[in-house]
C-alpha cells in the first residue's frame, strides 16, 4: 500500500516535471515579437557599428592597437555608419511620404463609401431642417427626402 502511494506520487511529480517540455502549443506566447522592418534593421545595425566603434576606441587606448590599424579599421567602421544613417534617412523619409500617400487613400476611400446625404430642405419655405425629418420645422409642410451629391 505505502508503495503504490509512493509510485503514484512519483509518477505526479514526473508529469508535472516533463508536460512543459512536451507541450508545443505555448512556446514563445508571451514573448514580444522582433522587429523587422527595415527601418529598425537600420537602427539595430547602425548601434552595432556604434559599439564596435567605441570598442576600437577602447581598444587602441589601451594599446592593443597599432595606429595603423586604428585608422583604417575606423575609418571603415566610419563609412559603415555613415552609409546606414543615409539610408535610415531616405527610409524615414520614405515612410513619411508612404503615410501621406496612405492617409489620403483612406480619405477618398471615405468619401467614396459614405452615404449619400440627404436633402432636407423644405420645398414651401426653403428651410434647412436638421436630419431627418419628416415635417418642415419652420412651416410645417411634409418633406420628402431628395438625395444630393456631395
Amino acid at each position: 500500500m505505502l508503495l503504490g502511494i509512493a509510485l503514484a506520487i512519483a509518477a505526479g511529480a514526473a508529469m508535472f516535471v516533463v508536460a512543459p517540455l512536451l507541450a508545443t502549443g505555448g512556446a514563445g506566447a508571451g514573448s514580444l515579437p522582433v522587429d523587422v522592418t527595415p527601418l529598425g534593421d537600420l537602427k539595430r545595425r547602425r548601434l552595432v557599428v556604434y559599439e564596435n566603434l567605441k570598442d576600437l576606441e577602447f581598444e587602441y587606448q589601451a594599446g592593443k592597437i597599432a595606429p595603423q590599424d586604428f585608422q583604417s579599421l575606423r575609418a571603415n567602421y566610419m563609412g559603415e555608419a555613415a552609409a546606414l544613417m543615409a539610408a535610415t534617412q531616405e527610409a524615414e523619409h520614405l515612410k513619411e511620404s508612404e503615410a501621406m500617400v496612405e492617409r489620403e487613400v483612406a480619405a477618398r476611400r471615405a468619401r467614396r463609401n459614405a452615404p449619400p446625404v440627404e436633402d432636407y430642405t423644405c420645398p414651401a419655405c426653403g428651410f434647412e431642417n436638421p436630419l431627418p425629418v419628416k415635417f418642415c420645422g419652420e412651416c410645417g409642410a411634409r418633406i420628402t427626402a431628395r438625395s444630393r451629391k456631395s
